[in-house]
């Protein structure tokens, strides 16, 4: 059964406008869902998100980042995504544990043995069951950034701010991870119109959670 979805992908690629229209679609037919996100799932986790994500003029260490992004997730599981499992919801997270491999090991190139290790701590064993990876041309999901406002000012994250290079290593490491393993990752072309792309989500879930 499914029961946790994850949203992935690079930057831009419009994972919170579907992962919205998502919510919306499952309360419409009966379902009860929790929409979450990582960093910022918990109080503690919207002090950590923005420390992450506002533009600094100081360098944060790849390690303190990774580190945070561990004790949000650590948070996060153990005060709203395993309640909310026990309960009986759907629970749809903006980002998962398939986010640090993708930014802390690909784009960082922090060990992904160690990432994993680190991360089945932080996680404690809990596991989509299904991810939706939004996929689209670096340079497509850049300019959707560049036009919208961070932390109440026009603008782009910290990570928004990074090289094309660095993007492009994130991308490349999240259709790997797609590639090995197909049976919980469903890719989609999220260059295309928002209402395309939530319909091909919708009929996905059609299928594998409604039917």
């Amino acid at each position: 059964m499914v029961r946790f979805i994850s949203f992935e992908g690079g930057d831009g690629a419009g994972k919170s406008t579907q992962i919205l229209a998502l919510e919306g679609y499952l309360k419409a037919k009966g379902r009860s869902c929790l929409l979450t996100r990582e960093p910022g799932g918990t109080s503690l986790g919207k002090l950590i998100r923005k420390v992450l994500l506002e533009v600094t003029d100081r360098e944060i260490a790849s390690s303190t980042e990774l580190f945070l992004y561990l004790a949000d997730r650590a948070q996060h599981v153990n005060e709203v995504i395993r309640p909310a499992l026990a309960a009986g919801q759907i629970v749809l997270c903006d980002r998962f544990t398939d986010s640090t491999l993708a930014y802390q090991g690909y784009g960082r190139g922090i060990d992904l043995k160690l990432l994993a290790k680190v991360n089945g701590v932080a996680d404690a064993g809990v596991r989509p069951d299904l991810t939706f990876l939004l996929d689209c041309p670096v340079a497509v999901g850049l300019a959707r950034t560049s036009r919208r406002h961070v932390f109440g000012r026009p603008g782009q994250d910290r990570f928004e701010g990074e090289s094309l290079e660095f993007h492009e290593k994130v991308r490349a490491g999240f259709l790997s991870m797609a590639a090995a393993e197909p049976a919980r990752f469903r890719v989609i072309d999220s260059s295309r119109p928002k209402d395309q792309v939530a319909g091909e989500i919708r009929r996905i879930v059609d299928r594998e959670i409604l039917a």
